[in-house]
């Protein structure tokens, strides 16, 4: 064979894909499958090396082509074998190896080919079949060829009558499988179909909402199958393409956890009349903890319906449509206000058993309706200005409620994002509330110090602050200002209790908010 100049002489490639065919790739009769490491090492080796690219460079001689062409030739014949061999770990392996081999073939290759590997693997998604393991990696093989096929403009009619295929029993493993593992794997598959190939979902649109949802609601699904199935209902009206469908799945889903917020806020929210119970009196345990676990499975599906929502404001959609900002923006309001203080109203005993529950679970909910808002300011752009005093007062308001390092960082975060969004204008407004704020979570005023503290959170006069105005700026010595006032007299600083510094990412978050409000400001008095 001769000797190989180095790592990097193309005649290398054959040997070693012909070495590990040899070495690790089972056939059907003999020989073990490869264990954990040994695939580990083979999948490495065939990254590494580029060992299916197929990638010749023009000066290859054509011993060398048809060498590393037959080479990948008696790769994929050994794969079809095990995908195709009787024996499941066997037929694993060789499933595996074949999604691969999807995503690192040459194009030549895999538009010749693909065709071939999706019958097999089609016929392999069974889902009567008790084998959970190969069910999981031939959706996930299966996702990466539809993935590959994708991207191919000329192939769009063969992927979508392949993909209508796959429809039905893709929603039969959601709709019957127990299987965590599988569930997450099938809500992949369908999240790729209704990416790349959304119109072959359109004949079956009800069943997968229904399905989707289904999950979504279930108490059983962990977090991943959530998302995935957040996803999922995201990407549905895409396969419909038109402004009414993504309007109307839009509203269905604000609809359902505004619903639900109606429970899982019960003696929470100030306002509403709370009418006591048949039987309240004798309300057992037993019926205490029915409610904390009904409470618990609707503090998972609200957040999982609030990401369908965000995923819908971020991401690109075939037609233009109106959003609604006002009820996404109540809704956002109405988780925000509730701290978890009990209203006035005469109570159910089950609504003040349950109070602590909720207060546990309550920074996790508030997280994700910042994240709502994040989304509509990033996908709303220009409708957004109308609502801008709205979302302004929205956020002064949290930030003097909030306490939370965790949540405080995301108001920042959100508050540059709103900025770079929607300029001076904004930051006029908005300005003196970040400077104080940060100035309190950066420690400048020096906690600890001894100053008094009535509130959650400072509030620094405007003395000391340099004001955000279209005139021109008075420079302020902040360190000056400092000196002057070591015990922070004529601050009028309230300091956070039992807290004397704030953690790192906090201060970090304040800094970038400061200088992006720095920045925004600069940039408008340069016009």
């Amino acid at each position: 064979m001769g000797h190989i100049k180095n790592m990097y002489d193309i005649r290398l490639k054959p040997r070693l894909l012909r070495s590990l065919v040899k070495d690790y790739l089972p056939e059907e009769f003999r020989h073990p499958i490869p264990s954990p490491h040994e695939l580990s090492y083979l999948v490495e080796t065939l990254k590494t090396f580029r060992l299916l690219s197929e990638a010749f460079p023009e000066e290859c001689s054509s011993d060398v082509v048809e060498n590393w062409t037959a080479a990948v030739d008696e790769w994929i014949e050994r794969l079809l074998i095990l995908v195709t061999c009787e024996m499941p770990d066997k037929c694993w392996v060789g499933v595996s190896l074949l999604g691969l081999t999807c995503q690192e073939c040459s194009s030549s290759r895999f538009l010749s080919s693909y065709s071939f590997w999706l019958d097999d693997l089609i016929t392999l998604l069974d889902p009567s079949s008790e084998a959970q393991t190969l069910k999981v990696v031939c959706c996930i093989s299966i996702s990466d060829l539809f993935t590959r096929l994708g991207g191919y403009s000329n192939a769009k009619k063969d992927g979508t009558s392949y993909a209508v295929k796959l429809v039905q029993p893709v929603l039969k493993l959601l709709n019957e499988d127990t299987s965590e593992a599988v569930l997450e794997a099938a809500a992949t598959l369908l999240c790729t179909i209704l990416t790349f190939f959304p119109s072959s979902v359109d004949c079956d649109y009800e069943i997968a909402e229904t399905s989707v949802v289904s999950q979504i609601m279930s108490w059983r699904s962990n977090l991943n199958v959530l998302r995935r199935c957040a996803q999922c209902l995201s990407l549905l009206p895409k396969s419909r393409g038109d402004e009414e469908s993504w309007l109307l799945m839009i509203q269905k889903i604000l609809a359902s956890i505004n619903y639900n917020l109606n429970d899982a806020f019960l003696g929470l929210e100030e306002g509403k009349d709370i009418p006591t119970p048949l039987g309240e009196q004798e309300m057992s345990r037993e019926a205490f903890y029915l409610a904390r676990r009904r409470s618990k499975q609707l503090l998972h599906i609200i957040p999982t319906l609030m990401l369908s929502c965000c995923m819908m404001l971020v991401n690109p959609y075939p037609a233009q449509v109106s959003v609604p900002i006002n009820s996404l923006l109540a809704l956002v309001e109405r988780v925000l206000k509730v701290d978890g203080s009990l209203s006035q109203s005469p109570l159910p005993s089950t609504a003040a058993m349950q109070q602590e529950f909720i207060c546990s679970e309550l920074p996790a909910l508030h997280l994700a309706s910042l994240d709502l808002l994040e989304a509509i300011i990033r996908g709303v752009r220009s409708q957004l200005l109308p609502h801008a005093a709205e979302i302004i007062g929205l956020l002064k308001e949290y930030f003097k409620r909030c306490v939370l390092p965790g949540l405080r960082v995301k108001i920042y975060m959100i508050v540059r994002i709103f900025l770079l969004t929607q300029g001076i204008g904004v930051a006029l407004h908005i300005g003196e509330e970040v400077i104080s704020n940060a100035f309190i979570d950066l420690d400048v005023i020096g906690c600890g110090s001894g100053v008094e503290s009535s509130s959650a959170h400072s509030k620094i006069t405007t003395e000391a602050l340099p004001q955000l105005s279209c005139k021109k700026r008075k420079r302020v010595d902040v360190t000056r200002n400092l000196e002057e006032h070591p015990e922070g007299v004529g601050l009028e600083v309230q300091v956070p209790e039992n807290n004397s510094t704030s953690p790192t990412p906090l201060k970090i978050a304040a800094l970038e908010a400061l200088e992006t409000l720095l920045t925004v400001n600069l940039e408008g008095r340069s016009y």
